[in-house]
């Protein structure tokens, strides 16, 4: 461990714990505490790996036992060592993990005006949007900006669905209007009345590609702003695919363009 405080913490009434509670509880409590709660192994690694560190890691005594949950939480600024039934008051899971943690959060940021993005239009299903990262990161694409009434990009269940992608991403939230107007790169959607299919037009890069809210799609003014509109392919007859599916196709159809021409 690279100097890290470390303390037992016994009692549930810690403000520490207190303020983590608060943090675990509301999926947009990030923004007023300006901290986000991480939890398992496997998000912890990823944020480490990307060189990331948390402020506080919270380890259960039975975790602690574990070199490598030890060697994981030695990567934070401060350690709180505590019993396992203190833990489940902390998770937002059915089964607690051993390790989680607390970090900064880096605040609203500023749209990046000329890199490959991901518009998320209103998208309110916490599966959908953390999946769209994962495939955001995943196929090149370096930045998500989440319009308002998109589900909350660092809340716990976006961040277990996007399985580290987050910590790969520049994230833009609560954008609007003035924001995507900053935007100097195509902006591209789709459509199942388009004429034209994804596979059969050379596709810009960089580019921004916008998904639209699971119910009602891309809304009518956005979708004015789109360079184009394309159609997903779909022989096997189905009308249309989960957002989270069609963002993968989209997304994956901009990376395989842009390797093949070199």
């Amino acid at each position: 461990m690279s100097g890290a405080v470390v303390r037992a913490i016994a009692s549930r009434d810690n403000p520490l714990l207190v303020r983590l509670r608060k943090l675990a509880a509301d999926p947009a409590a990030y923004r007023k505490l300006g901290e986000v709660w991480i939890e398992g192994e496997h998000l912890c690694s990823a944020l480490v790996q990307r060189g990331g560190q948390a402020a506080q890691a919270v380890i259960t005594e039975e975790g602690w036992q574990t070199p490598a949950l030890r060697s994981l939480a030695g990567t934070a600024a401060a350690i709180a060592v505590i019993p396992a039934a203190l833990m489940t008051g902390l998770s937002s899971l059915e089964s607690p993990p051993p390790l989680a943690f607390a970090l900064p959060w880096a605040g609203p940021r500023e749209v990046e005006p000329h890199v490959s993005s991901v518009v998320l239009d209103g998208l309110q299903d916490a599966g959908n949007v953390g999946n769209i990262l994962r495939s955001a990161s995943a196929f090149g694409f370096t930045q998500v900006i989440a319009i308002k009434g998109t589900a909350a990009l660092w809340s716990p269940k976006v961040l277990r669905a996007g399985m580290g992608a987050h910590f790969a991403l520049r994230l833009v939230e609560v954008a609007g209007d003035g924001a995507l107007s900053a935007l100097r790169v195509p902006l591209l959607a789709t459509s199942s009345h388009a004429e034209r299919t994804l596979n059969e037009v050379a596709l810009p890069w960089p580019c921004a590609w916008v998904m639209g809210h699971e119910g009602q799609g891309v809304s009518a003014p956005l979708m004015l702003r789109c360079s184009d509109a394309l159609r997903i392919p779909q022989p096997g007859g189905e009308e249309s695919l989960n957002v989270a599916a069609a963002a993968a196709v989209c997304l994956y159809e901009s990376a395989r363009q842009r390797a093949r021409a070199g």
